[in-house]
């Protein structure tokens, strides 16, 4: 825990400072008009847990097309706002900030945006390339640093599975970075980004274990962030969504690359992950707001 307290600190005292201009979000007038509109869906007085304001605005965005590399659009990082295209990661975190708006009483574009950049960025900083959370492990962990989540890590069963992170990916898969392989002095702060997580240890839920049981339902709850773990050299998690459960089990919410929007998918979690080879499992995430 020391090790990684001491190469964040480092890399927030190495990160470049942002300019005014840079810290600007990028958003469209349809983004912008988007949020306040969702964010005015939203009945306080009614719809008071914190489960039911995350399943309202991920359902509000069903149908809204998977788009990849949202983030990457700008030569200089900005915080993007875009409610056009979402991919996994983004959708989830529109969602959660949101509901973090309504939830504290702040249902204007501008809280949105700062919550936003809270959930994207270590500890909150203005947007730069190397302090955005890009392995969910590290989201995780700064976001519960944040107060803003935890992560359920038992009891066992069904958190009979334990998964060691590895991160190396983005620095030995520089190509598949824009904005890093188009930036050497980059590397070194994603590089402390993986150093940070690399050798730690979380519970998880194997496939076999996501029956639709009490047990479960007790350990995963509506809106929960599920993140699916992956057998992939150098990454931590694969696929990112919000749980729901349905009477035949636990489905997922997300925006998803194969059918090509954001969906609430029509087969269980488990069946999803029995059909992917590398998804051995789900770790489980708790919004705390």
């Amino acid at each position: 825990m020391m090790r990684r307290i001491a190469l964040a600190l480092l890399l927030l005292a190495a990160t470049p400072a942002t300019t005014s201009c840079v810290a600007q979000p990028c958003y469209t007038t349809t983004d912008s008009l988007t949020v306040v509109s969702l964010l005015q869906s939203y009945n306080v007085t009614t719809d008071s847990l914190t489960s039911t304001a995350i399943l309202h605005f991920a359902r509000a965005l069903l149908g809204v097309p998977y788009v990849g590399h949202t983030l990457e659009v700008n030569d200089e990082e900005r915080l993007v706002v875009n409610l056009r295209g979402l991919d996994c990661t983004t959708y989830t975190e529109t969602v959660l900030a949101l509901a973090l708006s309504v939830r504290r009483g702040e249902p204007t574009f501008d809280a949105f945006c700062r919550h936003l950049q809270t959930l994207r960025y270590m500890r909150g900083t203005e947007p730069h390339y190397t302090t955005r959370l890009h392995y969910f492990t590290s989201w995780i962990e700064d976001n519960t640093a944040a107060g803003l989540c935890r992560e359920i890590r038992e009891p066992s069963p069904p958190f009979t599975g334990r998964q060691t992170v590895e991160a190396s990916y983005m620095t030995t898969h520089t190509d598949r970075y824009r904005l890093l392989a188009a930036n050497a002095s980059f590397l070194p702060g994603i590089r402390a980004q993986e150093e940070a997580i690399t050798g730690s240890t979380y519970r998880y839920i194997p496939q076999e274990e996501l029956t639709n049981t009490a047990a479960v339902r007790r350990a995963v709850h509506d809106g929960d962030i599920i993140a699916i773990i992956t057998t992939i050299n150098g990454l931590d998690t694969q696929h990112i969504g919000i749980a729901v459960w349905h009477a035949d089990g636990l489905h997922l919410l997300n925006a998803s690359s194969i059918h090509k929007k954001v969906v609430e998918e029509p087969m269980t979690l488990q069946q999803y992950l029995y059909r992917h080879k590398t998804m051995p499992g789900i770790r489980v995430i708790r919004p705390l707001f």
